[in-house]
């Protein structure tokens, strides 16, 4: 994935407990499971805080981008390595299943 420190925030901040309110003043309180680029997210075990007062528990929640407001995520994220990097320096992306295998020719 590539994108600026806020998405490579959010990429950080997968599996922890994030809250999210949406446009229309609901907020959503779970675990990030995933991340776009445009900013859509899945989460899950969720306790939804509808605008009306009403409350519920969801065991998975997707939200589009455009409808998020802001996102709070957990403030052990303030020491993320993007916060540390010096201009220039390349950011190294997540390592996500197995090495490719090598062919020997």
């Amino acid at each position: 994935m590539s994108g600026g420190i806020p998405i490579r925030l959010l990429n950080e901040a997968q599996g922890h407990v994030v809250e999210i309110e949406t446009t229309n003043g609901d907020k959503f309180r779970g675990k990030l499971l995933e991340n776009e680029d445009n900013m859509n997210v899945s989460m899950y075990e969720v306790t939804v805080h509808r605008s009306t007062g009403e409350s519920k528990y969801m065991t998975q929640v997707f939200l589009k981008g455009n409808t998020i407001r802001f996102i709070s995520v957990p403030e052990i994220l303030k020491n993320a390595p993007m916060f540390f990097m010096k201009p220039g320096d390349k950011p190294r992306p997540p390592v996500r299943g197995p090495p490719p295998k090598r062919v020997r020719h």
